[in-house]
C-alpha cells in the first residue's frame, strides 16, 4: 500500500468527512462554556467532531458536554454530559450526533465515530464543564457549507 503524501491524506479524508479545522489545545473552561469553533456565513453539517486529552483531567466529578450556541436563537446540546473525571492523556472524545446521547468516550485507543451528521446554524460550537477540573484537550472538527460562504473557524 503507498504511503500517501500530507496533502493526498487531507485531499481523501474531505471527500467524506468534509472540510478539517484544529483547534490548538486549550484548559478545561471552570465551570462555564469555552468556544471552540465559530461557525460563519450560514448552516453547516457537522460530519465529525474530535477531542484528544493532552493533560490528564483532575479527579473529580465534570459532567461535560458539547453545545451549539447559535447567534440567533437558543443554545443547544450537541449530546448529553458524559462525566470526564480522571480521563487518561490519549483519551478521545466525540459524539453519535443524537442529542440525547451522551458524549462518547474511548480510553484503549479508539472511540465510536459519529454516525449522525448534525446541522450546526451560524454561531459558536462550545464545550460546557460543570465544575472547575484541571486537563487540556486539543479539538478537531469536520464539515460540509450547506450554504455559500459558510465556514468553521478555530475559536
Amino acid at each position: 500500500m503507498a504511503n500517501f503524501n500530507q496533502s493526498t491524506r487531507n485531499m481523501i479524508g474531505n471527500i467524506d468527512l468534509g472540510i478539517r479545522v484544529d483547534r490548538a489545545t486549550s484548559t478545561l473552561p471552570q465551570t462555564t462554556s469555552l468556544g471552540l469553533f465559530d461557525v460563519e456565513g450560514g448552516n453547516i453539517l457537522l460530519t465529525l467532531i474530535l477531542g484528544e486529552v493532552t493533560t490528564v483531567i483532575e479527579t473529580q466529578a465534570n459532567n461535560t458536554n458539547l453545545e451549539s450556541n447559535p447567534d440567533v436563537g437558543t443554545a443547544v446540546d450537541l449530546c448529553a454530559v458524559l462525566d470526564i473525571t480522571a480521563k487518561e492523556v490519549g483519551s478521545l472524545f466525540t459524539i453519535t450526533g443524537t442529542a440525547g446521547d451522551a458524549m462518547q468516550v474511548g480510553t484503549g485507543g479508539g472511540v465510536i465515530g459519529q454516525a449522525v451528521p448534525v446541522i450546526v446554524a451560524p454561531g459558536q460550537i462550545e464545550l460546557h464543564c460543570a465544575a472547575s477540573n484541571t486537563g487540556a484537550i486539543k479539538w478537531s472538527a469536520w464539515y460540509i457549507p450547506l450554504e455559500t460562504g459558510a465556514y468553521v473557524a478555530a475559536a
